[in-house]
């Protein structure tokens, strides 16, 4: 299931691939993408991850967890406009660590790589505390998809 290993984490194969067009408002007065939406892009393709691996935001919340991010990163490679049509490829990395990462990869009509990025998330409880360990709810989907 894994193919590279980078600071303990494991880039593993559960990955989405989710289709979005560039819409009006995303654009500035250049014409392009304002930079602040590609993490719109990234949620994009972290929501649609999540519903085909069932590790939606709503799960974690049935399960009485919230999963805030702590850091994101976003490297710009080139400029998308209104009307483009971008593919957003969201990637799960393993970590042993009680908590999120995903990498993410925008591309283009052509294929050609628009951005890559990444996010990391932590699980805190209904009382605010942070989850120092798994969750029982996140070590069962880690079992469920040999990741353990």
């Amino acid at each position: 299931m894994t193919s590279k290993k980078r600071n303990n984490t494991l880039e593993t194969s559960l990955k989405v691939m989710h289709t979005i067009r560039v819409r009006f408002n995303e654009t500035d007065a250049l014409g392009i993408v304002w930079h602040g939406y590609y993490l719109h892009y990234f949620e994009d393709g972290r929501e649609a991850f999540g519903r085909k691996h069932g590790i939606s935001y709503l799960d974690t919340k049935a399960e009485g967890y919230v999963s805030p991010i702590i850091k994101s990163s976003c490297e710009h490679k080139l400029p998308l406009r209104y009307g483009d049509i971008v593919t957003v490829e969201t990637t799960y990395i393993n970590t042993p660590a009680a908590k999120l990462i995903f990498r993410y990869k925008i591309l283009n009509e052509d294929g050609q790589t628009v951005c890559t990025g990444e996010t990391i998330q932590v699980f805190v409880d209904d009382n605010n505390d942070l989850s120092l360990t798994l969750p029982p709810f996140f070590e069962a989907w880690k079992a469920k998809n040999n990741l353990l």
